[in-house]
């Protein structure tokens, strides 16, 4: 087990925190992430999936820029901002917006936010993310006209 660190320290990692978010994910998309700031046993959630670990942590944003190019001829990202809410919670919002890979070149749009918990090492254990619409209606601009 880790030594707890100092309230200084942990402002510091917090703020370290908020600044690798700010640069990771607008490119989640195009490039791997920082998992430095991630525990080993983050547990995520978001409208569709539950787990937890690093490793599945990975695979998650994997298979995101995986699946983003084989079906989008674009994809982004779009970060709003990233702030704390507490002194151990941070929370980025943000929107996804792409064009389908499909002959009606479908776009998708939509909505959401992220919460980020600090453990005492300061090292993010939980990701929730919270979509402004059920997964269904998201999948269903998939067969709209673009």
């Amino acid at each position: 087990m880790s030594q707890p660190i100092s309230e200084l320290e942990y402002a510091a990692q917090l703020e370290q925190a908020i600044a690798v978010l700010r640069q990771d994910l607008p490119t989640l998309f195009a490039q791997n992430i920082s998992y430095d700031i991630y525990s080993q046993d983050i547990f995520f959630r978001d409208p569709v999936n539950t787990f937890k670990g690093k490793f599945n942590y990975r695979i998650v944003f994997w298979t995101l820029r995986f699946h983003g190019r084989l079906f989008f001829t674009e994809l982004y990202f779009d970060v709003h901002q990233v702030y704390p809410t507490s002194e151990n919670t941070i929370r980025a919002d943000w929107t996804v917006r792409g064009t389908l890979r499909l002959p009606w070149k479908p776009k998708l749009l939509f909505n959401g936010y992220s919460v980020y918990t600090l453990n005492a090492e300061a090292l993010i254990y939980q990701h929730i993310d919270t979509w402004d619409r059920p997964p269904g209606e998201i999948l269903a601009q998939f067969w709209q006209k673009g």
